[in-house]
């Protein structure tokens, strides 16, 4: 059976220390504007977008949709063009210096099983304050727009006590994608068509354009 990955060209599809008080308003990551295969990085920590003192582990990249003149194998996307997801390791690590209480929340697409922990210490360390596991979905009831195998996007979200500082988003790379990441609340922001709400633990994993055939 073949797996799809996130990247059309055949491509599998920071941290801030200063004491800060955690954010209570519900902030959302839609990743536009960090361009094709770019690093996330420091988008969200003063690096060019909205400066919320987020910052993101090395290997996580944006992709653009194809048919938005990019190279992802997406579509339908909750706020369009461009999605977030990690190609050369196994997971993908952000880290809120400032912290964020109630709820955790995204969009995701993905062809195989992941999960995604919360954490109140940075750098997905300390206590395990919400976990979210994923099914994968990738391609069911959905079709391109007109081309992107990775079109169902399903929102999933956990409340949680106490104050988070880090995500850690696992799974296979290049086999999911996530947009839309949601703070302060269990529902994300900008609901795509079609989706459909699921409360769960936490997790997810890998996306890509090109076809890989399964042992």
């Amino acid at each position: 059976m073949a797996r799809k990955t996130l990247g059309i060209l055949g491509l599998g599809l920071g941290l801030m220390a200063a004491p800060m008080v955690a954010s209570a308003a519900v902030i959302v990551l839609d990743f536009e504007g960090v361009g094709n295969l770019n690093p996330v990085g420091n988008f969200y920590n003063g690096g060019g977008g909205p400066n919320y003192g987020i910052a993101f582990s090395p290997d996580t990249l944006a992709i653009v949709d194809f048919d938005a003149g990019g190279t992802g194998n997406i579509a339908n996307e909750p706020s369009p063009d461009t999605v977030m997801f990690f190609l050369d390791s196994s997971n993908a690590i952000l880290n809120f210096a400032a912290g964020f209480d109630t709820g955790f929340s995204f969009f995701y697409s993905s062809s195989t099983t992941a999960s995604v922990n919360v954490y109140d210490g940075l750098g997905a360390t300390g206590n395990v304050l919400g976990t979210l596991n994923l099914n994968a979905q990738f391609d069911t009831g959905c079709v391109g727009d007109p081309n992107g195998n990775f079109c169902n996007w399903t929102p999933v979200g956990v409340n949680f006590a106490g104050i988070a500082k880090s995500i850690d988003f696992g799974g296979t790379a290049n086999q999911t994608a996530f947009d839309n990441i949601t703070f302060g609340s269990a529902t994300p922001g900008e609901t795509p068509i079609p989706g459909t709400i699921a409360l769960l633990g936490l997790g997810l994993a890998g996306l890509g354009w090109s076809s890989r055939k399964k042992a």
